[in-house]
């Protein structure tokens, strides 16, 4: 859901000049500046390597649920995978700003009971360590789908089928909590052109981000 919504603002800020979607399934766009490289396993990109050089950003946007996993594999799939991906662009682009979406609640200190929030917090510091360029973390809380996107897990659906009604009323009352696809694409695409003076955003500064001809 967050990579849909950040090739749709990609797609159409005509400061982004090329886009490569690197994934297991097709995006499903026809555009003239977006490539897909289709790789069944995505932790390994050693095969298209070639391919990755000669980019200003990545925007990291895959991320899987903590529900009914094991905390083994739970590492596996957040903090193996993005590290795997994240050392190869760091080594075929060190002018690159890399953007890992990661959620409210993350624990940096590594140290707090929930284990998802650790792990993602272990991501966090491996990222700022690397030799990017630069690297940001972005802690969204509530994201409400726009333009027709909708998560790939059928009980996510579900459940943004029945907030939707109320997405009004959660971002009247808890402003720092909430926001949208469009508004957190258009703010990736702002801090990877002109920085953002904290590495770690949390909901309320992905809100403050203003982007040019932001729609919400």
């Amino acid at each position: 859901m967050v990579g849909q919504g950040a090739l749709r603002e990609c797609l159409r800020d005509p400061r982004v000049e090329r886009i490569l979607s690197v994934g297991r399934r097709s995006t499903g766009q026809r555009h003239e500046k977006l490539d897909e490289i289709l790789q069944p396993n995505v932790a390994d990109l050693s095969p298209v390597q070639d391919r990755l050089s000669g980019y200003d950003a990545c925007f990291f946007c895959l991320g899987v649920s903590s529900v009914g996993m094991k905390p083994d594999e739970y590492r596996r799939l957040t903090y193996d995978l993005t590290l795997s991906v994240a050392r190869i662009l760091a080594a075929q682009n060190p002018g690159m700003t890399f953007l890992y979406v990661s959620g409210t609640g993350t624990d940096s200190s590594q140290r707090g009971r929930s284990m998802w929030a650790r792990v993602k917090g272990e991501t966090e510091n491996a990222l700022l360590r690397l030799p990017f360029r630069a690297a940001f973390m972005f802690r969204p809380g509530y994201i409400q789908p726009l333009d027709g996107i909708a998560p790939k897990t059928w009980w996510m659906r579900v459940f943004y089928q029945a907030t939707a009604p109320c997405y009004p009323l959660l971002r009247a009352l808890f402003p720092k909590y909430v926001t949208t696809t469009r508004q957190l694409g258009c703010a990736m695409i702002q801090v990877a052109a002109q920085g953002f003076p904290k590495r770690v955003l949390e909901s309320s500064d992905i809100a403050s981000v203003r982007c040019p001809g932001s729609t919400g």
